[in-house]
């Protein structure tokens, strides 16, 4: 994209009616180029040193532009400004943002923290950051707008999960429909490349006894009880909700931090969701930085780790909760529960399909809680 990047935000600059703008750019930015070379599902360069400009590799209807730019009218700061969009039709083509400098996203920053902490040095104690931005954001995208007038709908019923636990189960025998590599977006929980399905190791937890195949298998019914909440049937209100809310779309930066990267789950249809749904996939994600680090530390640390992680994922829900209270009829406590262990199968069969490296993570979680 030599060259195009620039043009790009030659063209914001000069307000072409093609383009579709939100926040300006600052008129003296240099139009110096500098690729992005991190892997990423698609292709983003900094633009003197001010903007970035993602790269769509395949256009396609866009969820997150009409989101951010929602949020930008309701005053919403702590995330990348939108600055413009470039559609060929209904398909995002390119999206230019701030470029935050200094940027970490949460999977380095937060297993930094940690790993610092075991090494006795300060605590990593972001929990309650964690769930005061969660909240702010919900707050931000529940506000109406020109934009977005009605942003609170009924929720559906959140149903669906059946076949989904089947699928996770059988993630632990060697006949698992999960382990084909069709019908999953290939776009990660983590921000590692996916592997060969063919590398897929054994349920190995460090710090744990091994485990049977039939270990999940033998643990479907306390799946099925925790995830079959009567919840669901009446989950209250919706909106559109980040959707793939993990620490890894959390950037902590020179100013503060940002939530990143509005286009949803990929293994979700984009539609109105209870918050609840944010906010158990950011708390597992925060286990599985403990799982992470434990893995790090072969398994050294995984009492303390594991504490460490419930306790962080609490003070989390503490601080959303309280952050949120004059919103509070958002958010169903009720559903936090099965959309946790939901968030679970979905790394498990993740895992199985794109990256059988991170199956430690979800199974680790499993373990500290079902034994």
């Amino acid at each position: 994209m030599s060259g195009e990047s620039a043009d790009l935000v030659r063209r914001v600059l000069d307000h072409d009616p093609d383009l579709h703008h939100f926040t300006p750019v600052k008129s003296d930015i240099s139009l110096t180029e500098r690729p992005i070379t991190v892997d990423q599902t698609n292709e983003s360069v900094v633009v003197g040193e001010q903007v970035v400009v993602k790269w769509m590799r395949t256009p396609a209807p866009d969820r997150s532009t009409p989101l951010l730019a929602h949020l930008a009218a309701n005053g919403f700061t702590s995330m990348p400004a939108p600055h413009a969009a470039l559609f060929d039709g209904d398909n995002l083509v390119a999206l230019v943002t701030q470029f935050l400098p200094g940027g970490q996203d949460g999977w380095d920053w937060c297993v930094d923290d940690l790993l610092a902490q075991l090494d006795g040095g300060p605590p990593a104690s972001f929990g309650r950051d964690l769930g005061i931005l969660a909240a702010d954001l919900h707050c931000a995208l529940a506000t109406p707008s020109a934009l977005l007038p009605d942003p609170v709908v009924p929720a559906p019923p959140a149903d669906g999960w059946a076949d989904l636990l089947e699928e996770a189960v059988a993630t632990g025998t060697h006949e698992s429909p999960a382990r084909s590599t069709h019908g999953w977006p290939t776009t990660s929980a983590t921000t590692s490349p996916a592997t060969s399905v063919h590398e897929l190791p054994g349920p190995v937890v460090a710090g744990l006894p091994e485990v049977g195949d039939d270990w999940l298998v033998s643990l479907r019914p306390r799946l099925a009880a925790d995830l079959d909440s009567p919840a669901r049937a009446h989950p209250g209100k919706a909106i559109h909700v980040h959707g793939d809310l993990h620490v890894g779309q959390i950037l902590r930066w020179r100013d503060g931090y940002a939530v990143i990267d509005f286009d949803g789950n990929p293994t979700l249809a984009a539609q109105p969701e209870p918050v609840a749904r944010d906010v158990a996939q950011l708390r597992m994600s925060v286990l599985h930085v403990a799982e992470i680090a434990n893995r790090r530390t072969a398994g050294r640390h995984r009492a303390e780790l594991v504490a460490w992680g419930r306790r962080t994922a609490d003070e989390l829900l503490t601080a959303y909760r309280e952050r949120l209270s004059a919103r509070s009829e958002l958010f169903n406590v009720d559903l936090l529960r099965p959309f946790e262990v939901e968030q679970e199968c979905r790394e498990l069969v993740y895992a199985a399909r794109f990256l059988p490296r991170w199956r430690y993570a979800p199974l680790g979680v499993l373990r500290s809680w079902y034994g």
